[in-house]
């Protein structure tokens, strides 16, 4: 499936985050994740559990049905799954098939996020989770905040692909976070095991749109712009603002920033996107979310209309690249190999 090879989709030994955890509580949330059905709740013990969400009887959603205690019955026939996904009750007889079950998902909180491993349980490493640490979760005087848990049209590497490319910013959101050095700045970037990451440092450039309705300095600036790619669906990003050397006020901080972005495929062709971020003053948050969601949409936008081009042309002409695709052509070929090692594996 494009862009990768036919037949491949997406890694499933992998974590990917299902909600933000505030969005778990009592009530049944139903999800799609990697072309399942998948209901997250909270046990009476606080405990967050995700299980699949289709009984297996007449295929009714069990997202759709009720909690009976720490147990989810189909609102069908009222068969009824523990939050193990063993079958506890069947109204219409006493003994209860081993077949009846369905799967239970590992789940782990941490940070703003709740990660699903949808794969193999047996190789749920949480070491895999990115560290609190590694994303620049504890920054001083920067307090993180679950903003927008969306649902898009579009297959989910087009959301990573626009995140691993970040010189769109000079043209997509040029009125807004982006101005044209974004595009003419050269990357640094940096792979290992984990992650891929991109720097762009821009220094003596001209201020942001936003940035401007935010402060009253009009000089230039020195502006570090990045993104840290956790395989396969984490992007932790980086926007620092300073006072350009020279000026009245050098090296003072204009604006200081930590976005997180995770991307998770909900079907071949719908994409969840969990938007967080950093904001100093709680009371603020309305007014932050005001404008980061004219920037999203934007982004959204693009997404969207990619994906009904993709479907429309049906077989797609081979893209023409260009110099700024190498970062995300790195990402998609360290995505394809991870789906390449999975087939690799199955096949033994």
């Amino acid at each position: 499936m494009y862009p990768f090879k036919q037949g491949s989709f997406a890694p499933r030994n992998a974590w990917y985050v299902a909600a933000f955890i505030n969005e778990i509580g009592d009530d049944l949330l139903e999800r799609w994740i990697l072309n399942e059905p998948v209901v997250l709740y909270r046990k009476k013990d606080g405990e967050a559990v995700a299980i699949n969400g289709r009984c297996p009887h007449r295929h009714f959603p069990l997202g759709k049905s009720k909690r009976v205690g720490d147990a989810v019955q189909c609102g069908y026939h009222g068969i009824t799954f523990d939050s193990a996904g063993k079958c506890t009750f069947v109204p219409s007889q006493k003994n209860i098939p081993g077949v009846y079950s369905i799967p239970a998902y590992p789940l782990v909180e941490r940070g703003l996020w709740a990660w699903i491993w949808m794969g193999d349980a047996a190789k749920a490493d949480e070491s895999l989770i990115p560290t609190l640490d590694e994303i620049d979760y504890h920054v001083p005087g920067l307090i993180p905040h679950p903003f927008f848990a969306m649902e898009i049209e579009g297959r989910y590497q087009l959301m990573n692909d626009n995140l691993l490319d970040l010189s769109h910013l000079s043209y997509l959101h040029g009125t807004s976070i982006g101005t044209e050095t974004d595009a003419e700045t050269p990357e640094i970037r940096d792979l290992n095991d984990r992650r891929l990451s991109s720097r762009r440092v821009m220094n003596n450039t001209s201020m942001t749109p936003v940035l401007k309705d935010m402060t009253n300095y009009r000089g230039p600036i020195d502006r570090i712009s990045g993104m840290d790619f956790y395989f396969p669906g984490f992007h932790a990003g980086i926007g620092d603002f300073r006072v350009s050397e020279g000026q009245e006020r050098a090296g003072e901080y204009l604006s200081k920033g930590r976005v997180w972005h995770a991307v998770t495929p909900a079907t071949h062709d719908r994409t969840w996107y969990f938007f967080s971020m950093t904001v100093t003053d709680p009371d603020r948050v309305e007014h932050s979310k005001d404008i980061i969601r004219k920037v999203l949409d934007e982004d959204i936008l693009a997404t969207v209309e990619i994906e009904k081009m993709a479907k429309q042309l049906g077989d797609l002409p081979p893209e023409l690249m260009i110099k700024s695709d190498q970062t995300a052509v790195m990402g998609r070929r360290i995505m394809q190999q991870m789906m390449d090692r999975e087939a690799a594996e199955a096949k033994t």
